[in-house]
């Protein structure tokens, strides 16, 4: 009933750019935590950066400085800005958000189906 669904992957040159978006769709009373993890081949999934709905963002340190994160809370919707990409930023990457169906239900966290980021020359 509560759908992710990501777009913007793609293959980058060391040194590009790229933006993710992620849209909750379905039904969904309100949404609290939305953020990006990544998994490379081989290697953990890990968090990348994450945003409240009304506080302050969290990015992994590999990322800061190069990557931002922001949301559109009217569209459900999460983007993921990454300026200066490099070869180690290579992996799918996975959206998510901490969905409330209804009022008074517990917030379940809901995943996208990922979308490949690809760095390389």
């Amino acid at each position: 009933q509560v759908q992710l669904v990501e777009s913007g992957g793609g293959l980058v040159q060391p040194g590009g750019s790229l933006r993710l978006s992620c849209a909750a769709s379905g039904s969904i009373f309100s949404i609290t935590t939305m953020g990006w993890y990544r998994q490379a081949p081989g290697k953990e999934r890990e968090l990348v950066a994450t945003i409240p709905s009304g506080g302050s963002t969290n990015y992994a340190d590999s990322v800061k400085g190069r990557f931002t994160i922001s949301r559109d809370n009217a569209k459900n919707t999460v983007y993921l800005q990454m300026n200066s990409l490099k070869p180690e930023d290579t992996a799918v990457y996975y959206c998510h958000a901490i969905i409330r169906q209804r009022l008074g239900n517990v917030p379940t966290r809901y995943w996208g189906q990922g979308t490949q980021v690809t760095v390389s020359s």
